[in-house]
């Protein structure tokens, strides 16, 4: 933030032109850590989506570097698919120093890392989610995860997939009654749930195909082909197992909504 108020504070003074400040500004936030990773620092103000450390393919010295650096000028930063190598040494870091939520009882995890002091923005819209069936929940908490630091309030509800689709409407008419602005709907297997959610509401829906199944169409492949050719109306669908897009599209929708 110093930058950005060195930036304006040029403009102000008239010692740039407004071109010069704008390149500036979209230039200020990259920053190189080591010769490992380029962090666009910025992301937050010019698009409301924060930086996501994602952690699968990094050595977890280099994912500690990240966070380590992120937190000198961030209240809060989120991890995404982190292992158990990443996780144990992350713990050990940042322990005591922060808080550290970890979600879901096995990897990958999401991990979101706070300053104590951290005051979470006040939620004005919400958003829906949904998951097909208690292996999709990983998938899920990555949508919530994000959307909740973007400040959008979640209300999410789990396992009410189609193979017992009486499960669905208790938790869909309380959507409705909450006023979501969106439904996330997470699928794996035939990735039909996303489909019949579409055709119940009149909010956005975004469908993510999880990477449950085998076989013929496995690993999320048959679900994001059904996703794709579904014949309800407003329906979109993010790619497999991207829960990280599908949180941080359903909070900018919800944040436009008035």
């Amino acid at each position: 933030m110093h930058d950005l108020e060195g930036i304006l504070q040029k403009l102000k003074d008239g010692k740039i032109e407004i071109e010069e400040a704008i390149t500036s500004i979209n230039l200020f936030g990259l920053e190189f850590i080591g010769e490992g990773a380029k962090m666009d620092t910025s992301r937050q103000i010019r698009r409301g989506i924060p930086e996501i450390i994602f952690a699968e393919k990094k050595s977890p010295k280099l994912v500690v570097e990240i966070v380590s650096s992120l937190m000198e000028s961030h209240q809060v930063c989120l991890l995404s698919r982190v292992l158990q190598r990443h996780l144990s040494l992350l713990k050990k870091e940042f322990g005591t120093s922060y808080n550290l939520k970890v979600t879901s009882d096995s990897e990958p995890y999401t991990v979101t890392i706070k300053k104590k002091d951290y005051s979470p923005p006040i939620p004005f819209q919400r958003i829906g989610i949904l998951t097909a069936g208690s292996s999709d929940i990983p998938i899920a908490e990555e949508a919530e995860a994000i959307a909740r630091i973007m400040g959008v309030e979640v209300i999410s509800f789990h396992d009410v997939g189609i193979s017992g689709v009486h499960r669905l409407f208790t938790p869909l008419k309380e959507l409705v009654k909450q006023n979501v602005r969106v439904i996330i709907v997470v699928a794996g297997m035939e990735g039909a749930l996303p489909s019949i959610v579409s055709g119940l509401v009149r909010v956005p829906v975004i469908g993510v195909p999880a990477s449950t199944g085998y076989g013929y169409g496995g690993k999320g492949v048959a679900a994001l082909m059904s996703m794709l050719q579904s014949c309800s109306p407003g329906l979109v669908v993010v790619n497999i197992d991207n829960g990280i897009n599908a949180g941080a599209t359903a909070a900018l929708i919800a944040k436009q909504s008035k």
